[in-house]
């Protein structure tokens, strides 16, 4: 971007979606506070209330705050400080919350990464943000051993799941994993419970911290597909909690949010964990997801809001341990992160009403480099299929190839405008300039790789991927809609079309099929390409199809587009 770009004039934004806000909603302005300064404001009006709870064991806000500040003080001992970027590689355990809050009061910035990533995935994470120190799950240590005399790394911090778990479920597990636990008593690496004990003397930090100091770097793979650090300022966390509060409006102090999804995903740490905390509610941490189970976690923490991508809300409905499982409880069940199919929706919505439960799914969109929540449906601001309007602060609109803002109901990319846009991909300029571009508008807009298109009333709708996008014959055929197509067939569980090379067609689409219970691929193929052919254009109709038992995912739980369109077997024409 030009440094001319800062003295456009900019015009106002077309905001269709602006009548489902107060006039005061649409004006948010974000105090000049961290995201420290939020979760310290929390524990001065909740102290007696409940923060988080893990594994049982809960912790009150006077409590949690007091652990951050250990933290923060142990941490600045250690020699952490202002602009240092720190490692934390955890799962949805205490350990990782405090110790982002506690970099957070230092000024340092905290990069949240995978505890399943492989160890060149490790390495190349540490070594791209420069991190100089690591707080890791005990569990990892033989990975990074074998690399960490490589990189910057000062210290590690080694960190055990059970440090946080009640008492007896404590001892059990330190008993049954005495043998297999590595007792570190010297060199780079300390235990978090020593850890704690630098944290005696207690540190004054003067320097000016506010909204616009870098706080968080995640990882996306951005419109290119490669890995990319994606740094984001304070600013980021405060404006969701705001939105978030503005548009969850039923949420209540002393809620609980079930925070199944990850602490290094923005939709995980801003949404299921952040947000509650700076609005007097507690999170549940869920450190590992037992999908067969989900019932039974369910019934037992009768959480208000639930947030999660749809293959979680598949899981609860394949559950039967809990008999009459009652969900009156639930207020929110938001799906987000992938997409969710009508289909699926209407099945999500019966289940949750033969269960007692008022709350119907919504859906919510968003990119880390946008902080995950751009787009929200809440209460009665929904349409079904639709991912929901902007939040309150947040700018869409659909444009095409020239960066021409389409009408309403045409296809096109999904580009954002918001205070809450990161400040850039770290140490990579180009592809940071090819993200965030400034229009005629005189606004910076995130370019998403998305296509999607917009109603008059504001509600956006997610079509796919621009890179999902099968171009066949000339012809654009978008996968998500014959998905849709096949997951209307009574015998189909799950859909995922992909685009396949082809001699002269350029692509054809190629469908991999999931069947419910009781169905075999035998009986029902032909019916499933009669509706193809009854339903779709002939130019969109699959060439292949393929029945699994199961579709390949992520660590995040979503599809892996990847795995399938390099999937050579089975191609049943």
């Amino acid at each position: 971007m030009s440094i001319f770009d800062v003295f456009r004039i900019k015009r106002r934004i077309p905001s269709p979606w602006a009548k489902y806000y107060k006039r005061s909603d649409m004006k948010i302005k974000i105090p000049n506070i961290t995201m420290y300064d939020q979760v310290r404001d929390s524990s001065i009006k909740y102290g007696d209330l409940v923060a988080v709870e893990y594994m049982g064991r809960k912790i009150k806000y006077k409590k949690f705050i007091k652990l951050i500040d250990r933290a923060s003080n142990a941490f600045y001992k250690m020699g952490v400080r202002k602009g240092d970027v720190v490692t934390i590689c955890l799962p949805n355990v205490p350990e990782a919350l405090i110790s982002l809050y506690a970099l957070n009061k230092i000024g340092a910035v905290a990069n949240m990464l995978h505890p399943l990533s492989s160890t060149s995935e490790i390495k190349d994470s540490i070594v791209s943000t420069g991190s100089k120190y690591l707080v890791l799950y005990d569990g990892l240590y033989d990975k990074v051993s074998s690399f960490i005399s490589d990189t910057l790394v000062r210290k590690v911090v080694l960190v055990s799941v059970s440090l946080f778990m009640p008492f007896y479920m404590r001892f059990a597990y330190n008993i049954s994993n005495f043998f297999k636990t590595k007792h570190f008593v010297s060199g780079i690496y300390v235990k978090f419970k020593w850890f704690l004990l630098f944290s005696f003397k207690k540190y004054n930090f003067s320097y000016s911290l506010g909204k616009n100091s870098p706080a968080v770097i995640l990882h996306s793979g951005g419109t290119s597909g490669k890995p990319k650090n994606v740094v984001l300022q304070n600013r980021a966390f405060i404006l969701g909690s705001m939105q978030e509060k503005i548009a969850l409006k039923r949420l209540e102090v002393g809620d609980c949010c079930l925070a199944i999804m990850p602490n290094f995903h923005g939709f995980g740490l801003s949404v299921c964990m952040h947000t509650p905390l700076c609005l007097g509610c507690y999170t549940i941490l869920i450190p590992r997801f037992d999908s067969k189970k989900f019932d039974v976690l369910f019934n037992k923490k009768k959480p208000t809001c639930v947030l999660g991508v749809p293959t979680l809300f598949e899981a609860l409905m394949s559950c039967c341990n809990v008999k009459n499982l009652d969900l009156s409880f639930l207020k929110y069940v938001v799906s987000g992160g992938d997409v969710l199919p009508t289909s699926l929706e209407e099945r999500i919505n019966s289940y949750l009403s033969s269960h007692n439960s008022s709350a119907k799914i919504t859906q919510g969109y968003g990119m880390s480099e946008a902080l995950a929540a751009v787009c929200l449906a809440h209460d009665e601001v929904n349409k079904s299929g639709s991912v929901g309007i902007p939040l309150p602060g947040n700018y869409v609109k659909i444009i095409d190839s020239n960066r021409k803002t389409l009408p309403y109901g045409s296809i096109g990319e999904i580009v954002i405008n918001s205070k809450a846009l990161m400040m850039g991909y770290l140490n990579n300029e180009s592809e940071t300039n090819a993200a965030l571009q400034v229009h005629k508008d005189g606004h910076v807009w995130l370019h998403t790789g998305d296509l999607g298109y917009m109603d008059s009333d504001g509600f956006v709708f997610y079509v796919s991927r621009e890179k999902r996008m099968i171009i066949t014959s000339g012809y654009n055929v978008y996968p998500s809609h014959i998905e849709e197509i096949i997951e209307s067939h009574p015998a189909v569980l799950q859909c995922t079309v992909v685009g396949v090379p082809h001699p002269y067609k350029k692509e054809v689409a190629k469908a991999f099929i999931v069947l419910k219970e009781g169905y075999m691929s035998l009986f029902v193929r032909g019916e499933i390409k009669k509706l193809c052919e009854e339903r779709l254009a002939k130019y969109m109709i699959p060439k292949y199809f393929v029945f699994r038992k199961r579709l390949p995912k992520t660590k995040l739980g979503k599809v892996d587009f990847n795995i399938l369109k390099n999937d050579s077997d089975g191609d049943d024409e």
